[in-house]
């Protein structure tokens, strides 16, 4: 595992229309990758990670620190080949980006899917997060209506990873 570079940006992009192509049209795979600009492995590389091997790159995490507060990280997008899911790829990914924001102070990560992804939002669960309530609920979901514009309700997820230490005063 290392922390992404800008030089990633094109494989990550062919990784999503490739790895997601099995589940969605070549034109939703394509819609899908444009979430992955290559702003944020410009400005947000060091937050991010990437696993790979002899055949490239095999999962990657898209992550970085608020800007406005001191507390929060959001994990933006996570990808792993398909035939790596399963054998903990994406925990480590995780894992790692946890420790990594709460050396950096940050004391909580948040995250968001949509309400028809059942297995990120299983694996979010089993990851510690919980769900944040929605203005309305779907299957027993809470559900942020329009989060990311109209029609596109999202699922919001938040988990504590560390404890901010008081300040000692001496």
């Amino acid at each position: 595992m290392r922390q992404a570079r800008v030089s990633d940006h094109g494989a990550i992009v062919r990784r999503v229309q490739q790895w997601w192509g099995d589940s969605r049209t070549p034109e939703q795979a394509r819609e899908l990758s444009l979430l992955l600009p290559k702003l944020f492995l410009q400005f947000f590389s060091s937050t991010s990670l990437v696993l790979e091997d002899e055949d490239g790159i095999r999962a990657f995490l898209v992550g970085f620190y608020s800007a406005d507060n001191d507390v929060e990280a959001y994990i933006h997008f996570v990808g792993v080949d398909p035939k790596l899911r399963g054998q903990g790829a994406a925990r480590r990914l995780y894992t790692t980006f946890f420790q990594r924001a709460a050396e950096a102070g940050r004391t909580e990560v948040r995250a968001i899917t949509s309400p028809g992804n059942t297995g990120s939002i299983a694996f979010h669960r089993a990851m510690g997060f919980t769900l944040e309530t929605g203005d309305r609920v779907i299957d027993g979901l809470p559900v942020h209506t329009d989060y990311d514009g109209a029609g596109h309700d999202r699922v919001c997820f938040h988990r504590k990873i560390a404890e901010r230490r008081p300040v000692k005063v001496r």
